[in-house]
């Protein structure tokens, strides 16, 4: 059973013991078009619309234009594909889960004063997975000079040899932590080991040739989100509408790291030809954030959204153990270098660290809506997101990590456009959406481009719809966030099918 141990120390230190860095900030700041099937299948183009429960997140004012009360169900299946692309080799992974992706209810209230300009109110409360974290990559290649040697000699590097040979895993700083796996393992070896002051290494994974590598990650969770809303109606033409959404994450991260190779040996010395290295993760924590929006009808068929959601501020925490299996020949001195061995380094330590902050981008939304009579409509929405205004926070205790957001990324924008088609009690829908990479290097992730369609029938007082939704994206997956950072290249299918039962009361 693994020990747990907590990490509380001194402020001044904890950046040199917290792991996190850009690819955590935008798998928690970016979001999944998920929610009922009807705005699915109209890829989200909603901010001018409302009257569904999963345009309440584009713009909030959109819960008053239901017309009576209801309750909102919804199912979704997500299948996950990834072709991953590693130094020329090709594999693939996929992942399929099942979910309840949504469930609300509304509750409309006619004002029946004929002198108030004030029509109609509105309440809400929603639950939607906001994000699916489930997800499994598999990539592998020849990596032509790069071992992971090079991971551990770049936390190793500056870290005094006492520290990691007269101290236990768990009182050490998380870079020290990576020395003493790197040592342990006897991947790497100090340059002198009778100075307990020594701060450079050197290698045991014999250099000049090609190193055979594997990379596994399989992940669990989802990033759900409770929405109270409220909203109202003036002269018929405005809607207002404000939420107040409380955020809940749970992300299960298992990866896996495989090298091999049969690079000529070291004349004296032990050497490493297999390294398997191990990381559990697992992060979890609150957070909160507002929307506002408003709705205009400046004719029957006409209407104009504007919305604004805020950043989500989030609390989290990060629990990580790790393990190396590394094999060669004369790993333990004591032995006879002759002697090929097996060196298992498990610290069977679950590191607690620190709760930290996120702040996430917050997005603007303006939208435009066609109504025509009662056979349907075309929709289209515009968004903004600034993601280098993302940071951690404390502010002073990621410098770096806040500082790289900042540079690396940009402001984002997507184009969402949906169409309706009513032919008696059934609909047919279509959508489209555009989302620009968050990068100002579009090749770090790339553009997602998604299509969708779907139906609906209206049986009276209960609805049935339907949709199915693809999205392609294609960015660059580095194994380690420093040392070994060759990234693989890897396409991102995603196919999902919705169901939602409308209930009204």
């Amino acid at each position: 059973m693994k020990k747990i141990f907590t990490i509380a120390i001194a402020t001044l230190a904890i950046a040199s013991i917290q792991a996190q860095d850009i690819n955590d900030a935008l798998r928690y700041g970016q979001t999944d078009l998920n929610g009922t099937a009807r705005f699915r299948a109209m890829g989200g183009a909603f901010g001018a619309l409302g009257g569904d429960f999963s345009s309440l997140n584009v713009n909030p004012a959109g819960s008053v234009i239901f017309a009576n009360n209801q309750i909102s169900l919804t199912l979704s299946n997500f299948n996950i594909k990834n072709n991953s692309n590693y130094f020329g080799n090709k594999t693939s992974e996929n992942n399929n889960s099942f979910d309840l992706n949504q469930a609300g209810a509304a509750f409309i209230f006619e004002n029946g004063s004929a002198k108030s300009d004030w029509k109609k109110f509105a309440v809400a409360v929603n639950y939607e997975n906001a994000k699916n974290l489930d997800n499994s990559i598999f990539s592998s290649g020849t990596n032509i000079g790069s071992s992971i040697d090079k991971y551990f000699l770049s936390y190793a590097n500056g870290v005094p040899f006492g520290n990691i040979d007269n101290f236990y895993f768990d009182e050490l700083y998380f870079n020290e932590q990576q020395a003493y796996l790197g040592y342990n393992s006897y991947i790497i070896d100090p340059n002198n080991s009778a100075d307990p002051n020594n701060v450079d290494y050197y290698t045991n994974i014999a250099g000049g040739g090609n190193y055979y590598q594997e990379n596994a990650i399989e992940s669990t969770g989802y990033n759900g989100k409770l929405t109270f809303n409220a909203s109202t109606q003036y002269k018929d033409k405005f809607s207002f509408g404000i939420n107040l959404n409380s955020h809940f994450l749970d992300y299960k991260q298992s990866t896996s790291f495989f090298e091999a190779n049969d690079n000529p040996k070291y004349a004296i010395g032990s050497t490493v030809d297999r390294v398997r290295f191990n990381n559990q993760l697992y992060t979890y924590g609150t957070g909160f954030s507002f929307n506002i929006g408003t709705i205009f009808k400046p004719t029957k068929e006409v209407r104009l959204g504007l919305a604004y959601e805020s950043p989500t501020w989030y609390k989290l925490t990060d629990e990580l153990s790790q393990q190396v299996v590394t094999s060669g020949y004369g790993l333990n001195p004591a032995q006879d270098n002759t002697l090929y061995s097996t060196q298992v380094t498990d610290p069977n330590v679950t590191m607690i660290f620190q709760p930290y902050k996120l702040q996430t981008p917050g997005k603007w939304t303006g939208s435009f809506a066609y109504i025509f009579g009662k056979r349907g409509l075309i929709s289209v929405d515009y968004s903004m997101k600034d993601y280098n205004k993302m940071e951690y926070r404390p502010k002073n205790d990621y410098p770096n990590e806040n500082k790289a957001m900042s540079n690396l990324l940009t402001s984002s924008s997507e184009v969402r456009v949906g169409t309706e088609y009513k032919i008696k009690k059934l609909s047919l829908r279509g959508g489209y959406r555009w989302e620009q990479s968050p990068y100002k290097n579009g090749n770090a992730i790339g553009d997602l481009t998604g299509y969708s369609g779907g139906l609906g029938y209206n049986f009276g007082s209960t609805k049935v719809d339907l949709a199915y939704a693809h999205a392609k994206r294609n960015y660059n997956l580095q194994f380690f966030s420093q040392g070994l950072v060759d990234p693989a290249r890897i396409e991102n299918i995603t196919d999902n099918v919705t169901l939602t039962f409308v209930f009204e009361l």
